[in-house]
Order: structure tokens, then sequence, then C-alpha cells
């Protein structure tokens, strides 16, 4: 009688693919595409098939993600953002405060043009923000989304800067801080200007004592 040799062992299971790690992938590349995209094209030649095409991912990939391109384009540039504070320290998001509004406030502002010379985040800004203008939803949801936290983080500190008595308790926050905000947007946006930490510092001396004799 033959003797049965014994059945090969089984090979062993691959391990399953991690669908975590694919689409972690998939997104990056997303964001790179989108965000190379719309410094090459600019916004309305930028659109979803060349970002599918661009980050190696079908269309509906980027569908059951998002809805539409400003939407890709304002998560991947929220990304970035989000990236560049990270690298700034362990709590990017807390505006300081030393008791020293003027000091605080020129502290962010330096940082703020550390961030719009950095060529990862000027060119797909200026971008951005130059088509916000003319395109009045995108304009909204920069400001919405990309603004609005950075600004209310301005009034809470001038309100405490307001409750110490460092500043005149009449005055608005929101409007206060746009003599922060509004001159170092406009001179990197139409480059009438360097921008400095000089000037940002001049920018808060000039807004927090005025131009009037002392």
């Amino acid at each position: 009688m033959p003797v049965q040799k014994d059945s090969a062992p089984p090979a062993p299971a691959k391990p399953a693919p991690d669908s975590t790690r694919r689409s972690e992938k998939s997104r990056r590349a997303i964001y790179d595409a989108a965000l190379s995209l719309v410094v090459e094209a600019g916004y309305p030649k930028t659109t979803i098939e060349g970002i599918a095409a661009r980050a190696g991912v079908g269309k509906q990939t980027i569908y059951r993600w998002w809805s539409s391109k400003a939407d890709v384009l304002m998560e991947a540039f929220l990304d970035l953002g989000e990236q560049s504070l990270r690298e700034a320290g362990p709590e990017p998001y807390a505006f300081p405060d030393t008791g020293d509004v003027a000091a605080d406030v020129k502290g962010v502002l330096r940082a703020t043009v550390d961030q719009l010379r950095d060529p990862r985040f000027e060119a797909p800004s200026r971008a951005l923000a130059a088509e916000g203008v003319v395109n009045e939803q995108l304009g909204r949801e920069l400001v919405a989304k990309l603004m609005q936290p950075s600004l209310d983080l301005y009034m809470e500190r001038l309100r405490a800067a307001q409750d110490a008595g460092q500043v005149r308790s009449d005055v608005d926050p929101r409007i206060a801080l746009e003599f922060f905000i509004s001159p170092l947007a406009q001179r990197w946006l139409q480059h009438t200007g360097p921008i400095s930490y000089e000037y940002t510092d001049t920018l808060v001396d000039y807004a927090l004592h005025g131009l009037a004799p002392r």
C-alpha cells in the first residue's frame, strides 16, 4: 500500500492591505496635486480631473471625499497651514499673553511674516487669495475656514488687553485688529513693499500709540 506523503504546509497568509495607510497616501497625493496645480494653472483651470491625474487616483476617489475642487483646495491649504503651525511649536494655536499686548501681537505678526515668506505657503495662498477677490463664494470660504480662527484669537487677546487697561475699553477689537492685519495683507498681495519684522512691529506701534504727538 503506497505511503501517503504529508501534505505541504499552508502558505503563510499575506497581510491584509492597510486601507488606512493607502487612503492617507492617496489623500496626501491629492493635497500635493491640488496645491501644485492651482499654482501652475490658476484656480479657474484647476479641475478635479487634473487633480486626479496628477495624484494618480481616480476621479471617484476624490468625489468620495470632497464635493468640489474648492473643497479639495481648501482642505489641502488648511492641512498646509496646520503643518506650518506644528513646526512652529508645541502649542501653535495659543496666542501668547505675557501681559504686554504690544510684544505679543508683534510676536504673532513676525510668525505670520515667516509663513508668508515660506515658498510652500506663498504660491498657493497667493493664488487662492487672488481668486477669492473675484469669486465671492470662495472668498467667503477662505475667510470662514482660514482667517476667522486666527482673527478670533486676535480679538480674544485684545479683549484681555482691554481688561488689563492696555487698550481703551470703547475700542471694537474686530476693527482694531484690522490695523495689524489689513496693511500686511495688502502689501503682501499687491507687492507694494517688502514685508519684514520691522514693518509689522511698526504697524503695531502705530496702531497702539496712534499718530498724534504724545
